[in-house]
């Protein structure tokens, strides 16, 4: 039997990560079920995230990796020697996998292993996340034979003779054994007679949604409660500023900061009402799929200004309200909360149009391309 090889590739965030998790647990489900051997192995930067495919199955391959800017910074005078040591790691260990082809998701250290996937004529595919393309998959897409996009709007950056429409996988993990909000917020220890908000910061989070959050949580927790992904590095500081903004507050259990969801990041999805996050794609197709109203504040500093033009795309139909961090006033967004909160009707349309954006089977669709560039139709 013929042994199928394929290299996953793309790093930096959980935006980046996840996906390619979700397209290699795909595949490896289609190599139980028709008896096929294929080996996956994960080139990317050595981080935390390069520690989820452990486990799964599939290879870690670390290298070096360096950030692509396209503004001037005194960092890329560090990375861009980083970039180099990383396409000749690259190249060497492709030489010994040799894949049958490669799939990149952009972010670090993505394009130095589609540089040397093109110098051994290796099938490339990408998938870019955005509506407004990253930089290096708009290089990577000139060596790939397949593109495929989260946003259509992204589908204009592209050759569309190669480009696909095909939404962000998500997790099997989240889509599957889905529970009732009664559940779910007996889980997390809430009530499920209260509304409940879930700010979803990523594992990397954002200090300022975070101030946001604790400039108003007693004001807030009069009327609803909140569960809090700080992100690792600001947990400490967020943990030690709520407990003296809630020290004489009535209701304290109403709110409860966690660093990084894992285990229970499903149960916070179904327990909550109302989602606070910013407006990276993997966040929203998240949102997506479970359907629920959002308040997005998309990051200034991103890349491109994709998040905003994530943001927006994704508002358009009525999913979300997005809040600019200039309007990112303590009136206004206590006042965009009680108004989706106050108002079960507009909750009904957030949710509506939230489950319309989402594409269910856009993992499947990624698996199968992949697998039909090495075995054919």
């Amino acid at each position: 039997m013929q042994k199928i090889r394929i290299v996953l590739t793309g790093g930096g965030s959980g935006g980046h990560i996840y996906p390619l998790l979700a397209v290699a647990e795909d595949i490896q489900k289609w190599a139980t079920e028709s008896k096929n051997n294929v080996a996956i192995t994960y080139m990317g930067p050595k981080d935390n995230y390069a520690d989820l495919f452990i486990g799964r199955g599939i290879v870690v391959s670390s290298i070096v990796s360096g950030k692509i800017r396209r503004y001037f910074s005194f960092e890329n005078f560090l990375d861009i020697p980083k970039f180099f040591i990383g396409f000749f790691e690259a190249f060497f260990k492709l030489y010994f996998i040799m894949p049958d082809v490669v799939f990149s998701k952009g972010g670090t250290g993505a394009l130095a292993v589609v540089l040397a996937a093109r110098f051994y004529q290796i099938p490339v595919a990408i998938h870019e996340s955005d509506a407004k393309p990253g930089l290096t998959n708009l290089v990577s897409s000139r060596f790939a034979q397949r593109i495929f996009v989260s946003f259509p709007d992204a589908a204009a950056y592209f050759d569309p003779s190669r480009t696909e429409v095909t939404g962000t996988p998500v997790r099997s993990e989240l889509l599957e054994n889905r529970n009732t909000k009664d559940a779910a917020c007996e889980t997390l220890g809430f009530s499920s007679s209260m509304p409940l908000i879930f700010v979803y910061g990523g594992s990397q989070g954002s200090a300022r949604v975070n101030n946001c959050i604790l400039e108003n949580l007693e004001e807030l927790i009069k009327e609803t409660q909140i569960l809090h992904q700080t992100g690792v590095a600001n947990f400490k500081e967020v943990e030690r500023l709520s407990r003296a903004a809630l020290l004489e507050a009535e209701f304290k259990n109403r709110y409860q900061a966690m660093a990084y969801l894992t285990d229970n990041l499903r149960a916070a999805f179904d327990a909550a009402d109302l989602i606070v996050a910013r407006a990276g794609s993997a966040t929203l197709f998240e949102i997506a799929s479970f359907g629920k109203p959002a308040i997005l504040i998309p990051l200034t500093e991103s890349a491109n200004d994709h998040q905003r033009a994530n943001a927006y795309d994704f508002a358009k139909n009525g999913a979300a309200v997005v809040i600019e961090e200039s309007n990112l006033l303590p009136g206004i967004f206590v006042n965009e909360i009680r108004n989706i909160l106050s108002n079960k009707a507009t909750q009904e349309k957030m949710s509506v149009a939230a489950k319309k954006f989402f594409v269910p089977d856009a993992t499947d669709k990624i698996g199968e391309a992949l697998l039909k560039m090495v075995v054919g139709e």
